[in-house]
């Protein structure tokens, strides 16, 4: 199975890779990983599991155990960001709002396609080197001809 993988960096930039990590199955969410799991270029870096996501978009959750899915009541916050009706305050956390939501377990299983992950350990060589083409400033809008 292929995992859509986003490594997340100190700075805000995140690195997109596809790769086919067997390894990754049966570990769960904040297990510390190795890079050489994912791919032998990452070798010296080492990772923390911060979240994952399945094929139709269920979020893994910390307090369900296993890899099933699950409905469980959650508040405003990971896996829920609705606003009470006639509530049109940006910004504003809705008090009191509860709503009970399908979320997925924390271990990863075949079933899950996302994996996003933090740096815990810098390797030798950047992120930037390994990822060149995903390195490059975006492309400002040519100016306007006189």
């Amino acid at each position: 199975m292929v995992f859509k993988i986003n490594i997340g960096t100190k700075e805000g930039k995140t690195y997109k890779l596809e790769a086919e990590a067997p390894e990754l199955v049966g570990k769960s969410l904040h297990d510390k990983i190795s890079g050489k799991e994912i791919s032998p270029e990452l070798n010296d870096y080492q990772f923390e599991i911060m979240g994952t996501s399945d094929k139709a978009g269920f979020t893994s959750m910390e307090d369900v155990e296993g890899i099933g899915l699950k409905k469980v009541l959650l508040t405003y916050g990971k896996g829920m960001h609705k606003k009470p009706k006639g509530d049109k305050k940006k910004g504003k956390k809705p008090k009191g709002l509860r709503l009970r939501k399908t979320v997925r377990g924390k271990v990863i299983s075949p079933a899950i396609v996302q994996i996003n992950l933090k740096i815990t350990k810098e390797g030798s060589k950047k992120l930037s080197e390994i990822f060149p083409e995903q390195n490059k400033p975006k492309e400002k809008s040519e100016e306007k001809k006189e």
